[in-house]
């Protein structure tokens, strides 16, 4: 059975964390996707499950798309940050219900050696992954979550200072 269809400016925000996980140099986790035609990459995130805290959500979607939780958190977001999706994605992607994503964004030190990551999980989301001046992360990002990335950058400057 389908879901019935919800116009587009009806539809809520998914809730979802992002992970600004740094290195010990500084640099962020990045991951180019696996779904993507574009040359676009992007920081972890993931849907927060029924229950879940954001900071349990992070740790299990770390997990999940890294192959590693071993992080320490250094900074929550203050706010909820939101971005909508092009229209025909949103149509495919949570069988059309949502608009976009709200996320609550956290950073975290990466604990472990890269060799503790592995894209390929169980559901790899990932075909590629680097660590980036953060400074990067915006000119490489699909373009609607741009403004999301300058936002993040913005309230974890002083992490990367």
């Amino acid at each position: 059975m389908t879901a019935p269809y919800i116009p587009y400016d009806e539809r809520p925000y998914r809730p979802c964390v992002g992970i600004f996980l740094l290195n010990k140099d500084n640099l962020v986790f990045a991951g180019r996707r696996l779904d993507s035609r574009a040359e676009a990459w992007q920081m972890p995130q993931g849907g927060i499950d029924l229950g879940e805290t954001p900071i349990t959500a992070c740790l299990r979607e770390m997990k999940e798309e890294i192959g590693s939780d071993a992080a320490t958190l250094l900074q929550e977001h203050d706010e909820w940050l939101n971005y909508d999706i092009p229209l025909p994605l949103a149509d495919r992607l949570w069988h059309g219900q949502y608009k976009g994503q709200k996320q609550k964004w956290m950073a975290l030190r990466f604990d472990g050696s890269d060799a503790d990551i592995d894209i390929n999980t169980e559901i790899p989301e990932f075909c590629e992954w680097k660590w980036l001046e953060p400074s990067l992360l915006i000119e490489l990002a699909v373009p609607f979550k741009r403004n999301v990335y300058e936002n993040v950058l913005k309230a974890f400057a002083p992490l990367i200072a």
